[in-house]
């Protein structure tokens, strides 16, 4: 399918994630500062929590049941106890919405 509509750039708050749902996946979109946005798979690798309900802080994202922590861009774990990462997506800004495309991942990653 490509790229499908997630949000609106608005819905993302500075340092903070929105889970939303795009083709079959539930995905989080995180904002890092005001301008960079990432696009990964809404489930931690280690306890298969939602992340968007975590803190975003240095673009990484960490999950609030057991404190496992993820690069945003590249989905690789930053803290223990994951040691797996999770899928990120292609994302892109077009004027005030964000697309995010589920159909590939940018770290060959097979979404869950």
């Amino acid at each position: 399918m490509g790229f499908e509509r997630a949000c609106a750039v608005s819905d993302v708050p500075t340092d903070e994630a929105l889970g939303v749902t795009v083709g079959a996946y539930d995905v989080a979109i995180a904002r890092c500062g005001d301008s960079e946005f990432a696009a990964l798979q809404n489930l931690c690798s280690h306890a298969a929590v939602a992340l968007s309900e975590g803190e975003v802080a240095d673009c990484t994202v960490e999950c609030w049941l057991h404190g496992s922590r993820f690069d945003l861009r590249t989905g690789k774990p930053t803290g223990l106890p994951a040691t797996e990462p999770v899928a990120t997506f292609p994302l892109e800004v077009r004027g005030d919405d964000i697309y995010v495309d589920t159909t590939t991942t940018l770290n060959g990653v097979t979404p869950s």
